[in-house]
């Protein structure tokens, strides 16, 4: 039964129902309401009139005595056991349409991706935390290197700032100009001397954050090597980790192949996307395809027009990835790179400003009218009465 399920949702054609078609085809019916498009493409090709109309009043009728058609066809012993094996029946669909989800590399990918980014915010709070922590030992440091795996480089394999030697410096990928700087900073630090074990444990907490920037590299290999095989023309337009990152946000390659170019451009910008709509403003010209190097270093009256080609050879990319299997991102590519060049040559100057409509001058006051003047609850009116009361 749980077999026969999953070729139905797999849109396959049972045999149960091509016995049922040839007995059909004895009877003669006029007509043959279905549920599915693959049955009446199969009772067409029988000479037999079918129509599809999902959810029809014998459909319905059948589904709702369930139970009993399961004891008729002697798949349940009486009504009691039906409800077993139908829960059985559904545990098992659903367990089969989870193994083969997992066997879906491009679900991997996408899990690996969201793990650089959980890395690189993890990082982020390490090194500024490591840099706040060595400063009060080695404030000068700070300023110097500005790269963060360098400074936890240093931190982690060099140590204190009576450690800091040029040839120690320049062994761990140090230039020489910088690492003499170094050295002639900490002969002249005004930072507070610190003890073996607090040294230490700065150390350790360095190590740490080095060890997250070497398994941060092996993730990204990992990655390069896994988006070449599951969407190799994704990848060669954009590179493993934007293609990565496009199949995260859409949940699969499916997924992706299935949206248009206008999605795929904006996706990664829904929240300024659905604020746009919300207030009647601009709605964003990218996404996470910002990321591109064509269109972060374009001018930004270009952006817009090479994310929209971009996204339309990512279309057609994710497409042949997910549906056929054939290499053609050489192409691609090539093709967007010439409409990229067409872009800058014929929109090279920046568009003119529209200019605002001036508004109409304000009316001028009325000559010989004072300005109307508004008295407080208790004030006296011209012509009133006086303050003695009445008179």
């Amino acid at each position: 039964m749980v077999e026969e399920a999953m070729k139905a949702y797999r849109g396959e054609l049972l045999q149960s129902f091509a016995r049922l078609a040839e007995k059909l085809k004895v009877m003669n019916p006029e007509l043959v309401v279905v549920e599915d498009d693959v049955e009446a493409k199969y009772l067409g090709q029988m000479g037999l009139k079918a129509v599809v109309e999902e959810g029809n009043a014998v459909a319905v009728s059948l589904r709702s005595r369930l139970a009993q058609e399961l004891v008729r066809a002697e798949l349940a012993k009486d009504a009691s056991e039906a409800p077993s094996l139908e829960f059985e029946v559904a545990y098992e669909f659903t367990r089969r349409g989870l193994m083969g989800a997992a066997k879906k590399r491009d679900l991997l990918l996408a899990h690996s991706i969201r793990t650089v980014d959980d890395i690189d915010k993890t990082l982020n709070l390490f090194v500024n935390r490591l840099r706040e922590w060595y400063s009060v030992h080695f404030p000068e440091l700070n300023d110097l290197v500005d790269d963060h795996r360098l400074f936890v480089t240093i931190v982690s394999q060099v140590g204190t700032r009576d450690e800091m030697d040029l040839e120690r410096l320049k062994s761990i990928g140090v230039p020489e100009g910088l690492a003499k700087r170094i050295v002639d900073a900490a002969s002249k630090s005004v930072g507070a001397d610190v003890s073996e074990h607090d040294a230490e444990a700065v150390r350790t907490f360095a190590s740490i954050s080095l060890q997250l920037y070497d398994l941060r590299s092996q993730l990204e290999g990992y990655i390069g090597r896994v988006a070449k095989e599951v969407a190799p023309n994704v990848t060669e337009l954009v590179g493993p980790l934007l293609a990565a990152r496009l199949i995260s946000l859409a949940g699969s390659l499916e997924e992706l192949a299935t949206m248009p170019a206008s999605t795929i451009q904006v996706l990664g910008a829904e929240k300024a996307l659905f604020r746009a709509l919300r207030t009647g403003g601009r709605p964003p010209k990218h996404g996470v395809i910002f990321q591109y190097p064509d269109i972060f270093r374009a001018p930004r009256w270009q952006r817009g027009k090479i994310a929209r080609a971009l996204a339309s050879k990512l279309a057609i990319a994710a497409k042949v990835d997910a549906f056929s299997g054939r290499f053609i991102g050489d192409r691609l590519r090539e093709e967007l790179q010439q409409r990229i060049a067409e872009i800058k040559k014929v929109y090279a100057a920046p568009p003119k400003r529209k200019e605002e409509k001036a508004r109409p001058p304000a009316r001028p006051a009325r000559p010989g009218r004072p300005p109307k003047r508004r008295e407080g609850r208790g004030g006296q009116r011209e012509g009133g009465r006086g303050e003695g009361g009445r008179g």
